[in-house]
Parts: C-alpha cells; sequence; structure tokens
C-alpha cells in the first residue's frame, strides 16, 4: 500500500464528530500515513491540538481564516502563541485572504493576515494559504514576507508553506514552487470539467505537489455530493498520476515527501 498524506483534512468540524473512528479506520486502510488538520479560528484550532493529542497520526496547524476576521482581537494572537507551544502543532493555517465570500473588511482580513504571517516568522513554521479571488493582494503579501524571510536568513525559507487549493494562474504556481512554497491539489482535480486544474496539476513539476482534501469539502470524483473524507487522498492521486503518466506509488512517495519536508513532523514525535 502507498503511504499517502493528506495535508488539509478538516477533522476538527462537527460533521465528523459522530463517526470519526471509522473515518480514521478508513483513511489507514487506504494508506494514509498522516492528516494534518488545520484551524479556521480559536475553537477549531484548539480542536486540532485535542484531536492531535488522542491519534498519534495527526498533526496540527492553528489560525484564524479570513472568513473568521470578525473575531480577531489581541486574545486571539496571544491564545495562538500559546497552542503554537504544542509539539504537534507543525504550521499556522489556514490563513489569508478571501475576496469571494468576502465576510470580513478587506483591509482588516490584510492586517489579519500580515500578522499571522509575522507569527510564522517568529515561530519558524510553514503556513497554509487560503485565496479565493484575492491574488492581487496576496501575492504581493506573501513576496514581501518571503524576502523578510530571506534578508533574515531564516530556515523557513526553504519550507514557506503551502498554497492551499490553488487559485491562480500556472505562471504563478511556478513562481511559488520556485519559492519553495508547495501547490495544494485536492477534490476538483478529479472533476469531469476541470482543464485548467487538471493543466496545472500536469505542468508543475512533482516536487511541487501536495496531496488535500479539504474534507469534508470538495469531494472528489466519483463521490461528489457525499461527505469527503480522508480515505479519498488516493483518488487524487491516481489523477495525479493519470496526469502525470507516472504510477500510483510515484506520486504517493513524492508528495509524502514532500510533506514530510514542509513540516519535518518527525521531529514532533
Amino acid at each position: 500500500m502507498s503511504r499517502l498524506i493528506d495535508t488539509h483534512c478538516h477533522l476538527n468540524f462537527n460533521l465528523f464528530q459522530n463517526d470519526l473512528e471509522n473515518v480514521l479506520e478508513r483513511a489507514h486502510k487506504n494508506g494514509v500515513e498522516r492528516i494534518l488538520i488545520p484551524g479556521i479560528d480559536l475553537e477549531t484550532s484548539r480542536r486540532s491540538v485535542e484531536l492531535c493529542e488522542l491519534y498519534p497520526n495527526l498533526y496540527s496547524a492553528i489560525g484564524i481564516h479570513p472568513s473568521e476576521a470578525l473575531s480577531w482581537d489581541q486574545r486571539c494572537l496571544d491564545q495562538l502563541v500559546d497552542l503554537a507551544k504544542h509539539p504537534k502543532v507543525v504550521a499556522i493555517g489556514e490563513i489569508g485572504l478571501d475576496y469571494y465570500r468576502d465576510l470580513a473588511p478587506r483591509d482588516l482580513q490584510i492586517e489579519i493576515f500580515q500578522t499571522q504571517l509575522i507569527l510564522a516568522s517568529v515561530l519558524e513554521k510553514p503556513v497554509i494559504i487560503h485565496n479565493r479571488q484575492a491574488s492581487e493582494d496576496i501575492w504581493p503579501i506573501l513576496n514581501e514576507w518571503y524576502l523578510q524571510l530571506s534578508k533574515k536568513d531564516k530556515s523557513i525559507t526553504k519550507r514557506p508553506g503551502i498554497l492551499h487549493s490553488f487559485e491562480g494562474t500556472i505562471e504563478l504556481a511556478l513562481k511559488a514552487v520556485q519559492l519553495n512554497f508547495a501547490i495544494g491539489i485536492g477534490g476538483p482535480v478529479t472533476f469531469r470539467n476541470a482543464s485548467e486544474r487538471q493543466l496545472l496539476a500536469s505542468t508543475i513539476p512533482l516536487s511541487g505537489i501536495v496531496l488535500e482534501t479539504d474534507a469534508p469539502f470538495l469531494t472528489p470524483h466519483p463521490h461528489r455530493g457525499e461527505r469527503n473524507e480522508p480515505a479519498y487522498i488516493f483518488l487524487i492521486a491516481e489523477k495525479i498520476a493519470d496526469l502525470k503518466h507516472e504510477s500510483l506509488d510515484q506520486i504517493a512517495e513524492i508528495t509524502s515527501k514532500n510533506a514530510d519536508r514542509l513540516f519535518e513532523w518527525e521531529a514532533t514525535v
């Protein structure tokens, strides 16, 4: 069985509270070795850490999602700093900008995003970036952040983070990979009408790809319409293998090594 890693799975959401053990068992049977659980607010960030204490193959990212920006205050930053002390917190996220839902003022989203990027820099943890229709603002911010990391010779420049559910041009994706970001490829790549996502996955180097379900959302074909779960990560790997004319084992091995490099989780065990 190929070793697979789900780098973005919201097991901390209520949709998994009644059958989590079964979900994890199915994931294990399908070769899922590790799962990263991002937070979107303080409650889900705490829940992510709690789950990681219960299950050895789960790891945590903590952060405030742009759609939750109205909940932000100084207390949030203080509590994120405290949560980040846990050894299984390996990233800051899910953070970024969301101009599609636009649930918070854009200037507030930007302020909170930049604050959490600074936190990631101080802690030297990679970031999980959410971007919905905000590339015109998110890229200059990320470029400046990366430049400042480079000037300070921060080791995190070698593993700055993941562009989750990547939105943008192939040119932007290739530029991000050159800066050592990984591109998160999820369920939509399996959709029949997803020619742009399939072209992206086939074009960018495998060394810059990680797999993600974004469960319970974005369920891959042929399970669209059902709740997504980490067991379905192999469907995404299979599609990428088909697009790149590689074996499933090769896709699983390289994307898992990419995740290992990003999160350095061996040091947390």
